[in-house]
């Protein structure tokens, strides 16, 4: 039985997880904080862990990609997204006001992950003006946080399976501001992912600029260009060393082995820059709901 590191039971993560592994029998270890998400798989406490990495409104996670980098050393194994559907979740009967209607002047403070609230920022501002803002280490945590303080004027942004676990009540659902809402996630471990199959195959490379270099991006660039490998992402991260130094991190739609990527990274490498296989790995790519 495999043993999967994700942040607590009904996060999007959790879900997320669940949807990847569905129909197997999962030996799961939640944790609060992403670190310790990773440094789980890092000590060998479980197989794989669950990261996500990036999400339609928000973008990528800063932090993770920088955890990947800095901390730690696992690869990829396997992409997949998943929607992430927010809603609020409090107390109803905390709510009503003498009429029986929802008086959302009563939440005074609303908690969740800073992703989720940036995701849900429209129904906010129109409904909940008044409420201040707070952030935790996961939606979970911040449902959580509403159980265990009745009577507070609390309310959190999270998903229905943390709703039903806290045995809350969902005050409005789907309240993110955009409907196609979606978040990639990653599974990073030591051994490949073979329990499903996928036709796409994508590389991650992180490379590394030599210093005084001038051109050198547009060299790196070139490589694929005119082998005409298709780049479906490239950020750049700060190297945390020297103000203006980055990373880039580069989303390559091609398996390493095929003939054409390891020769582009040759020629990278032949003008000085440091590449590092970040994993090459199947992607489940399913925008549905």
């Amino acid at each position: 039985m495999k043993t999967i590191a994700v942040l607590p039971a009904g996060s999007v993560s959790d879900e997320a997880a669940r949807h990847l592994f569905r129909g197997e029998e999962i030996n799961w270890k939640h944790h609060r904080l992403i670190s310790d998400v990773f440094l789980s798989t890092v000590k060998g406490i479980s197989d794989y862990s669950i990261i996500p990495i990036e999400n339609t409104i928000e973008g990528s996670v800063s932090l993770h990609m920088d955890w990947l980098v800095h901390e730690v050393d696992i690869p990829i194994q396997a992409e997949w997204v998943y929607p992430s559907i927010q809603n609020l979740i409090g107390r109803q009967s905390e709510l009503l006001n003498d009429n029986g209607e929802m008086d959302y002047s009563r939440i005074t403070k609303v908690i969740s992950h800073p992703v989720a609230i940036a995701q849900c920022l429209q129904f906010l501002r129109t409904h909940l003006p008044h409420a201040v803002t707070e952030h935790v280490s996961s939606t979970a945590e911040g449902v959580r946080i509403v159980q265990n303080n009745p009577n507070a004027g609390l309310a959190a942004i999270g998903t229905m399976t943390a709703a039903a676990n806290e045995k809350l009540d969902v005050l409005a659902s789907e309240i993110t501001d955009h409907d196609n809402n979606y978040t990639r996630f990653l599974l990073v471990g030591s051994e490949p992912y073979t329990d499903r199959k996928s036709d796409k195959i994508k590389t991650s490379i992180l490379i590394t600029l030599p210093e005084d270099y001038p051109g050198a991006l547009h060299q790196v660039l070139s490589a694929f260009a005119w082998r005409k490998i298709n780049l479906t992402r490239i950020e750049s991260r700060p190297t945390k060393k020297k103000l203006g130094n980055y990373y880039f991190f580069i989303d390559i739609d091609m398996a390493l082995d095929t003939v054409l990527l390891p020769s582009a990274i040759q020629e990278i490498e032949a003008i000085g820059c440091q590449v590092r296989v970040l994993g090459s790995y199947p992607s489940f790519i399913e925008f549905k709901k």
